[in-house]
């Protein structure tokens, strides 16, 4: 009896933001229920695993999570009612990744993880084919009025970069005569990514405490009306394959155990999307923490599993309460694998016609700063540059259901 009293005493103080007194009072009225059982040996054993699970949990307050928040896709997904408890203590974790790490890493069910791997198993052999010359029509770089046209293969010689970018809705243009296979699996693998990119997109809005689906006004239609294109795209990238011609264009130096390290001669600033999930076939991406050190994210994933970062289109519609991530990719040794390394990037994007604004943060109280208060097109937000050095830098972590005494940074 006892024990229910108590638990309903946690989720009390959990719906209030401070689980941890919650879990104070249970321990305190449990240790003393159970003090005045008549087994010593039973009772100083539960009392010094209670405790013990205190300060477990006290240091996890206050120094946050000891590395990437790991969840559940399956427990992102919004249901009709109350939200269950699975559903916010997912919520919590990936949020508290966002805020500590700028990224996260997300468990699909196994047939979508087969998919996945698939989908990257065909990424090796499409690239493994290509020519090692690409022809100058298919060079590109990061051209920014081109954000939402890309389709087809192209080739950055200076990023040692290789991409095929998949867009429902707009068919690629290849010059020549030559059919081309693209890499297979596509349509679903986009189908995939792009719900659970809704449903990230979704849950950190539960956080946030806006309404459901805030941003759908500004997301293209599901599915895609007749003649209509895709503002989402989904990159199949090879980066370092070494019959690529784009090797002499990198500095490679030399680490004390004689491994090769590629670093890309422009560190991405930020992807401009709202969400962007990303599955590779090898480690290599790092992203910024919030005290400005680089955390390899992808170096243990499972074969289920991808990383998911926020991008500047939702740190500027969320105010800037959702900072986003700054990656960049780093590769051991790339000559030594005759394929390079292959990720499958989803990003989902703002449409064109649209504005990025900040009406839903206003809605539910959160403060709005003077640079975020009028409504930006999106198109000029997307060619215009972007500096992570000059973002609002909300600083320190949120609590959640955490408390501690570091001020700053609110989701």
């Amino acid at each position: 009896m006892a024990f229910a009293c108590c638990f309903a005493k946690i989720c009390c103080y959990h719906r209030r933001g401070n689980t941890f007194v919650g879990l104070l009072s249970f321990i305190h009225v449990y240790s003393m229920d159970i003090c005045s059982a008549a087994a010593p040996k039973t009772t100083q054993f539960s009392i010094f695993f209670l405790w013990s699970f205190v300060f477990i949990f006290w240091h996890m307050a206050g120094n946050g999570l000891p590395t990437l928040g790991r969840v559940k896709l399956v427990d992102l997904v919004a249901k009709e009612g109350l939200p269950s408890d699975s559903y916010k203590l997912s919520i919590s974790t990936l949020c508290q990744s966002l805020a500590q790490y700028s990224a996260a890493i997300v468990q699909f069910p196994v047939g979508d993880g087969a998919l996945l791997r698939s989908g990257l198993e065909s990424a090796r052999l499409y690239f493994h084919h290509k020519p090692s010359y690409p022809s100058e029509d298919m060079i590109h770089t990061n051209e920014s009025r081109e954000w939402c046209k890309t389709s087809g293969y192209y080739a950055d010689p200076q990023l040692w970069q290789e991409t095929y970018d998949f867009r429902p809705g707009l068919t690629p243009t290849e010059p020549g005569t030559e059919m081309e296979f693209p890499p297979a699996g596509l349509v679903d693998i986009f189908a995939v990514l792009g719900k659970a990119a809704r449903d990230i997109l979704d849950a950190i809005s539960f956080n946030l405490n806006l309404r459901s689906s805030p941003f759908t006004e500004i997301l293209d239609n599901l599915p895609l009306r007749g003649r209509e294109i895709s503002s989402s795209v989904l990159s199949v990238c090879c980066h370092a394959r070494p019959s690529f011609h784009g090797a002499q264009h990198h500095s490679l130096t030399s680490q004390e155990d004689g491994n090769l390290i590629m670093f890309s001669d422009h560190e991405h600033p930020g992807e401009k999307s709202l969400i962007t999930i990303v599955k590779s076939d090898k480690p290599g991406l790092h992203v910024r923490d919030f005290q400005g050190h680089w955390v390899l994210v992808d170096g243990d994933l499972g074969p289920q599993e991808a990383v998911v970062y926020p991008g500047l289109a939702l740190y500027q519609a969320t105010a800037g309460y959702i900072n986003p991530a700054h990656q960049r990719i780093e590769i051991s040794n790339p000559q030594a694998n005759m394929y390079g390394r292959c990720s499958l990037t989803f990003k989902l994007m703002p449409k064109s016609m649209t504005s990025l604004n900040c009406s839903e943060m206003r809605a539910a109280g959160h403060g709005v700063e003077a640079q975020f208060q009028l409504p930006v097109p999106v198109d000029d937000f997307m060619q215009r540059p972007h500096s992570t050095d000059h973002l609002l830098n909300r600083q320190s972590l949120p609590s959640f259901n955490f408390p501690t005494t570091n001020d700053g940074m609110t989701f």
